[in-house]
C-alpha cells in the first residue's frame, strides 16, 4: 500500500466531503474543455460536409467518452485502469492524424482509424513488463518533464494571446492571463483548505469575468452561449467507420507518441502519491496504457474524438493537493451530464484564450518539476548526463528550430513535430547504447591486513554513478559491507583475503560475501546490556545485529570452512 504524501490534503484512497467532490470534479472539467478545441478544429475542417447536428454529437459523444474513460482509468478493473485519478483529455498525438483522416474520408475513416490506432496502443500495453529495461528512472524522469514542456508553446500562445490579438488588444490579454495566474498561485501558496483546493476554479471565474468586462470574449461568443439549446440528445445517425490502409502508419505514430505521454502521466501519478515511491510500478503502467489505448477505441465506437491522458490535470492535482480517484466520478458525471446540456457546455468551450493559458502554466509546473525530481533521484554519471541533455536538447529542437525535421518522410512528421516524442525515441537509443560496457556485475578484493573503508565507500560510489542507483542504496549497501569487514577483522574470523561481488539491475542490489574463517552470528534481536558485560561474543552478536538493518535481506552458506554472506538490497 503506497504511503501517502504529507502534501496531499485528499489522497488516493481518501473520500472528500461530496460537495467537495462536486467542485473539485468541475474544476478539472474545465480543463477538459481547453482542448475541446481539437475536435472543433476538426468540424471546421470539414466544413459543409457535416452538418450542426452532427458537429454538436461529435462534440457531445467525445464529452460522454471523457467521463467514461476517467473513470475506467481511475478504477482499475479487470486490468484496466492504472488505478490513480489519472483523466484523458482529446489527445493532441491524435491531431495530425485526424486532419488528415477527415481530409481523405471524412468523419466515418476518422472513427475508424480511430478505433484501429486505440487498439494498437491496447496490444502494446501486454508487453511493457517485458521492456521495462528501456525505461530506467533518468529516462522515466526526463518523459515526465518533456509531457510539461511539450505543453508549454501552446499554454504560452493561450497566455499571451499571440495567436488572435495584436496591438493594444495584447495587453488586455496578457493582464487577464497575469491576473487569473496570480490568483491561483496566490491561493495555492498562501490559502488553506477549500480555497488551495478550489484555487484553479477560482482563477479561470475570476479571468472570465474580467474578460467579459474588458470585451476579450466576443459578442460572438456571448451570442452562441445565448442560443445554444439547453438540452440536446447526440444522435449516432453520425457514427459509420471506414478504413485507409494509407492512414495506418499516421495512426500508429499517433499510438507511440499517446503511449509515451502516458508512461510520464501514469509514473508522476505513482510518484505524487507515494511518499516512498522507488521506482516505476510497471504493472500499474501496463494497465493505465492499455485504457489509455482504450481512449481511442471507445471515442471511436461512439463517434468522438481521440482521448489520451492529460498532463494538465495530473499537474492540477499535484497543485491542489488532491489525487483522490473519488474525484474521478465527480468529473466523468459532470462531462457526461454537460454532454446533453449544450448550453452550459458552450460557456466552457468560450473559454477565454489567456485563462486557457494560465491555468495550464499553472498545471506544467508542477509536471515538469516532477520530472526533475525523478530524474535526480539517481546517481548521475556521463553516460546518464549525455543520454538527458542529448535527447532534450534534440527534442528542444521542435520548437527552436522548427524546420529541423522538415524533410522526414511525411508519414514520420507527427513524430518529428511533436518534442516528447524526439525526446522519448533519443532517449531509448541512447540509454541502450550506453548501457554497452557497464558491467551489472562487479568484484572487490580485500585484504584485512591493509584494509581502509574508503576501499569499500569508493569503490560503491563509483559503481552507483556507473548503474545510476539511489544513492540511498548504495549508502547503506556500502555500510553493511564496511560494517561487515570492520567485524570480521575485528574478531580475527578470516583466514583468507575478503571477496565482495556486487550484482545491479535496476530494481535489485545484491551482495555476496565470501572468505575462509568462521561465520558472523546475525541474530534478530540486539544483545542487552547484560549479555554486552557477560559473553565475550556478544560484541559480534551486536555488530551481526546492527548490519541486517542496513540491508532488505540476509542469507548466510557455510561450506568446507567456506563462508558466503549474502545480502539484498531492493532498488
Amino acid at each position: 500500500m503506497p504511503k501517502k504524501p504529507s502534501n496531499l490534503i485528499y489522497g488516493l484512497e481518501d473520500k472528500p466531503p461530496i460537495l467537495v467532490t462536486i467542485i473539485l470534479g468541475i474544476q478539472h472539467s474545465c480543463l477538459f474543455f481547453v482542448l475541446l478545441t481539437l475536435p472543433i478544429i476538426i468540424i471546421r475542417q470539414l466544413g459543409n460536409s457535416i452538418t450542426p447536428e452532427e458537429a454538436q454529437s461529435y462534440l457531445s459523444m467525445t464529452m460522454i467518452a471523457g467521463g467514461i474513460m476517467v473513470m475506467l482509468q481511475s478504477y482499475r478493473r479487470f486490468g484496466i485502469g492504472s488505478g490513480y485519478f489519472c483523466p484523458g483529455l482529446c489527445g493532441p498525438a491524435y491531431m495530425d492524424a485526424t486532419l488528415m483522416a477527415a481530409s481523405l474520408g471524412g468523419l466515418p475513416l476518422v472513427f475508424g482509424m480511430t478505433v484501429l490506432s486505440g487498439a494498437i496502443e491496447s496490444l502494446f500495453s501486454k508487453v511493457m513488463n517485458k521492456l521495462r529495461f528501456l525505461f530506467p528512472t533518468e529516462v522515466t524522469g526526463l518523459i515526465v518533464s518533456m509531457v510539461g514542456l511539450s505543453l508549454l508553446p501552446v499554454s504560452l500562445a493561450y497566455f499571451f494571446g499571440s495567436h488572435q490579438k495584436t496591438g493594444a488588444d495584447s495587453f488586455a490579454f496578457i493582464g487577464i492571463g497575469f491576473l487569473t495566474l496570480a490568483v491561483m498561485v496566490g491561493l495555492n501558496v498562501w490559502s488553506k483548505g477549500n480555497m488551495k483546493l478550489f484555487c484553479t476554479l477560482i482563477g479561470v471565474i475570476v479571468g472570465y469575468l474580467a474578460s467579459i468586462l474588458t470585451g476579450i470574449i466576443p459578442p460572438g461568443d456571448i451570442q452562441r452561449v445565448a442560443s445554444a439549446s439547453f438540452i440536446h440528445l447526440p444522435r449516432i445517425s453520425h457514427i459509420r467507420w471506414s478504413f485507409d490502409f494509407t492512414m495506418i502508419v499516421p495512426f500508429i505514430i499517433a499510438s507511440i507518441c499517446s503511449t509515451f505521454k502516458t508512461v510520464g502521466d501514469v509514473v508522476t501519478c505513482q510518484k505524487i502519491n507515494d511518499a516512498e515511491w522507488k521506482r516505476v510500478d510497471m504493472k500499474t503502467l501496463s494497465a493505465g496504457i492499455f485504457a489509455d489505448g482504450l481512449g481511442g477505441v471507445i471515442p471511436g465506437l461512439m463517434g468522438g474524438f481521440g482521448l489520451s491522458t492529460s498532463s494538465s490535470n495530473v499537474g492540477l492535482s499535484m497543485a491542489t493537493g488532491a489525487t483522490s480517484r473519488v474525484i474521478a466520478l465527480a468529473m466523468g458525471g459532470v462531462l457526461i451530464f454537460m454532454a446533453f446540456f449544450p448550453k452550459l457546455s458552450e460557456v466552457m468551450i468560450i473559454m477565454p484564450a489567456p485563462v486557457m493559458g494560465a491555468a495550464l502554466i499553472f498545471a506544467v509546473s508542477f509536471i515538469i518539476l516532477a520530472g526533475f525530481q525523478i530524474m535526480v533521484s539517481r546517481m548521475m554519471n556521463a553516460r546518464r548526463i549525455f543520454v538527458i541533455g542529448i535527447s532534450l536538447t534534440f527534442g528542444l529542437c521542435v520548437y527552436f528550430i522548427p524546420g529541423a525535421y522538415s524533410g522526414v518522410h511525411p508519414w514520420l512528421k507527427p513524430v518529428f513535430s511533436s518534442a516528447l516524442s524526439v525526446t522519448t525515441i533519443m532517449a531509448l537509443i541512447l540509454n541502450m547504447v550506453f548501457r554497452i560496457g557497464v558491467a551489472a556485475k562487479t568484484r572487490l578484493e580485500l585484504d584485512p591486513v591493509a584494509f581502509s573503508s574508503s576501499d569499500i565507500f569508493d569503490f560503491m560510489e563509483r559503481q552507483g554513478g556507473n548503474w545510476g542507483a539511489r544513492p540511498d542504496v548504495i549508502r547503506n549497501a556500502a555500510g553493511a559491507m564496511n560494517e561487515t569487514m570492520e567485524t570480521i577483522i575485528s574478531n580475527n574470523l578470516s583466514v583468507s583475503k575478503v571477496v565482495m561481488i556486487v550484482n545491479f539491475d535496476e530494481f535489485d542490489l545484491d551482495v555476496d560475501i565470501g572468505y575462509l574463517g568462521a561465520p558472523i552470528e546475525f541474530p534478530d534481536r540486539r544483545p542487552t546490556r547484560q549479555e554486552m558485560i557477560e559473553d565475550e561474543n556478544a560484541t559480534t552478536r551486536l555488530s551481526g545485529y546492527m548490519i541486517k538493518k542496513y540491508v532488505d535481506g540476509l542469507k548466510t552458506e557455510q561450506k568446507g570452512g567456506r563462508i558466503s554472506i549474502k545480502f539484498h538490497l531492493i532498488h
